[in-house]
């Protein structure tokens, strides 16, 4: 009996008949990258566990459960990466790229990898797509990378259904004062908290705020709030983005509990949200990273960034009636019997050279007429273009439109472009 492999849990096939709106939201990417002048970069799927263990932050949930990590062959601890700044980052040091006084615009669309239970628009392995921004520190920046999204869901079709909700964590200074007063506020009411919650209360507190157990909403509405410790000059770089945005026309909302899971955010942090995908309400997050650069061993350079899953936008998409058909041909190239391969194939690639944006079908097997006519008929394919061994020698094609009831006509070779775009255009 012969094995039969099946895919990991949380790891999907994407298939040629679910591709199209993946394809769909890739090209909306590049459009708004390329229009705000952001450039690509790419970088391993494998790092070092501590790049991660650096930047996201060694009690965070990333690090302590999620990542799949393993030893190499050098006794070397690797890990899957389970986001993407900090490896941009690593390579922008590395490859000589923070230089000071520099400015990098970068993006990048990618697998990432987490060990979490599989459920809708959240995977095991899934794509993720983020801008990042070094050596920028005022808000400006921030409202760029804003409307920069803004534009993206504005392309997709789904902004009505998003909501902007920002925060401000602050400076290290602030946030320093801030723990002392949420750890004080924590253990004098220790014995409600999760263990969870309890972990994090000495290595991480501002991550009990982000807490999604029910039965702490309560505790946690009644902690301190991080807006009381925050220095004059936080609160205005704050402001500063408020009304940035406000003038570009971006409705955002105050979240004075938003803090975001990784340890490297600082100042303005940011997620675009919808009520349509039930608890899995984040679309997209980022915010400031001042620190991180500097941690990973860069000059004190500023960063700020965001990032979306590519499964929970299209998720969205689906949900609103907004994701694209599935691809289908633009031709199918049928040959008669007495017609050599050789010529077949001559005459599918004739079709692609005049349609270099289109797609063409050839039918490689051999078949009667009326069995091709089936395969054409599946395909979705508009047209039909038939070559037998009369039309051959007398450089002629026959062109049948598939759908809507249009005859066929024999026309010669030559014509055979302007054709192909009267019936197609």
């Amino acid at each position: 009996m012969k094995t039969q492999f099946t895919r990991l849990r949380g790891m999907p096939d994407l298939l040629p008949s679910t591709i199209a709106p993946w394809q769909r939201l890739e090209t909306a990417v590049r459009h708004a990258m390329r229009a705000y002048g952001y450039g690509e970069m790419r970088t391993p799927l494998i790092e070092r566990t501590s790049l991660f263990k650096r930047s996201i932050g060694e009690a965070t949930d990333i690090v302590e459960k999620e990542m799949y990590t393993f030893i190499d062959r050098k006794d070397e601890s690797l890990s899957l990466r389970p986001e993407n700044t900090a490896g941009c980052v690593r390579a922008a040091i590395e490859n000589g790229l923070l230089q000071p006084g520099s400015v990098n615009r970068i993006w990048y669309n990618g697998p990432m990898f987490r060990y979490e239970r599989p459920q809708l628009g959240r995977q095991r392995q899934f794509f993720q797509v983020g801008a990042e921004v070094y050596g920028l520190s005022g808000a400006a920046i921030e409202a760029e990378l804003i409307l920069l999204s803004a534009r993206l869901w504005r392309e997709l079709g789904i902004i009505e259904s998003l909501t902007l909700e920002i925060n401000t964590l602050g400076d290290r200074d602030d946030r320093a004062a801030y723990r002392e007063k949420l750890v004080a506020y924590f253990k004098a009411n220790q014995s409600r908290l999760d263990d969870d919650s309890l972990r994090r209360l000495e290595r991480n507190p501002l991550r009990i705020l982000d807490s999604k157990n029910a039965d702490l909403q309560e505790l946690i509405g009644q902690a301190p709030a991080l807006r009381d410790s925050l220095s004059a000059a936080s609160v205005e770089h704050f402001e500063q983005l408020r009304e940035l945005l406000s003038a570009s026309g971006i409705d955002a909302h105050e979240n004075p509990r938003l803090v975001r899971g990784l340890d490297y955010y600082s100042h303005t942090v940011f997620e675009w949200t919808t009520d349509q995908l039930g608890s899995q309400s984040a679309v997209c997050a980022g915010g400031r990273y001042d620190g991180l650069l500097e941690q990973l061993g860069a000059s004190n350079m500023p960063g700020v960034g965001w990032a979306f899953g590519m499964e929970r936008v299209i998720a969205l998409m689906d949900k609103l009636g907004k994701t694209p058909e599935a691809h289908k041909p633009d031709v199918f190239v049928i040959a008669s019997s007495d017609v050599s391969p050789a010529d077949s194939l001559a005459l599918a690639e004739a079709v692609r050279e005049l349609l270099p944006n289109g797609s063409v079908l050839h039918n490689t097997a051999s078949g009667s007429l009326k069995s091709q006519f089936r395969k054409a008929d599946k395909s979705g394919a508009a047209l039909a273009v038939i070559i037998g061994s009369d039309e051959l020698s007398s450089e002629l094609v026959t062109i049948k439109p598939l759908h809507g009831g249009a005859e066929q006509t024999t026309i010669p070779r030559k014509l055979m472009g302007e054709t192909l775009s009267f019936f197609l255009d």
